[in-house]
């Protein structure tokens, strides 16, 4: 394993920082969900309300029906963040015990349970790519996506090591309409909008 020295540390670290701030004063002025990655700040131009928000809400709050009542399937702020690793992400939905949502910072990416995304028109490869490399690397144990787009999706289990960093080993594909397990929890898939659908899906 290589260590950069102290120097170079610092510098990725100021460098992170710098982006951080400029997330933060953009999240209030323009449209859309800005994370930081390590090629930088994503800029993700999701509609607000739409199939995007419709799915990730219904995925809420059939999560919360068959979880314990001491988890919460959120899909509010803040974001989870993990400095050393320079990467700042904020999942439609995370499964988290409400004890660690108890916080006034941004969350530890390894207290959650899991994290689902709900793949977006405007940048698809944020999810099916780049979050796919990011979430093992931060320690998230199950990462699950939605897509609208095709009315399919995926939960990626078992992080284990490779030449590339931690990847997830386990991939077990869904077509909606099918039960999915998301952790420890099966869930319906039934109704969930697709994009172009005009119809809303029933709770």
């Amino acid at each position: 394993m290589t260590i950069a020295p102290d120097n170079a540390q610092q510098g990725a670290s100021h460098q992170y920082r710098a982006m951080r701030d400029v997330v933060q004063s953009m999240d209030d002025t323009l449209r859309g969900k800005f994370e930081i990655t390590k090629e930088g700040i994503v800029h993700d131009m999701m509609s607000p309300g739409g199939p995007h928000e419709v799915t990730a809400a219904h995925i809420s709050r059939r999560l919360e029906r068959v979880m314990p009542d001491e988890l919460l399937a959120h899909n509010g702020t803040p974001d989870v963040e993990d400095e050393p690793e320079g990467i700042m992400r904020h999942p439609d939905v995370m499964v988290i015990a409400w004890t660690d949502l108890d916080t006034e910072a941004s969350i530890d990416p390894r207290t959650l349970v899991a994290a689902v995304e709900v793949v977006s028109r405007s940048n698809p490869e944020n999810d099916w790519v780049s979050k796919m490399r990011d979430y093992p690397l931060i320690g998230i144990p199950v990462y699950a996506v939605f897509d609208p787009r095709t009315g399919t999706g995926a939960v990626f289990t078992d992080i284990h090591a490779t030449p590339e960093g931690p990847r997830y080993a386990t991939r077990k594909d869904f077509v909606y309409g099918e039960d999915v397990t998301i952790a420890d929890w099966t869930i319906p898939t039934d109704n969930l909008p697709r994009y172009g659908d005009s119809k809303e899906p029933r709770p």
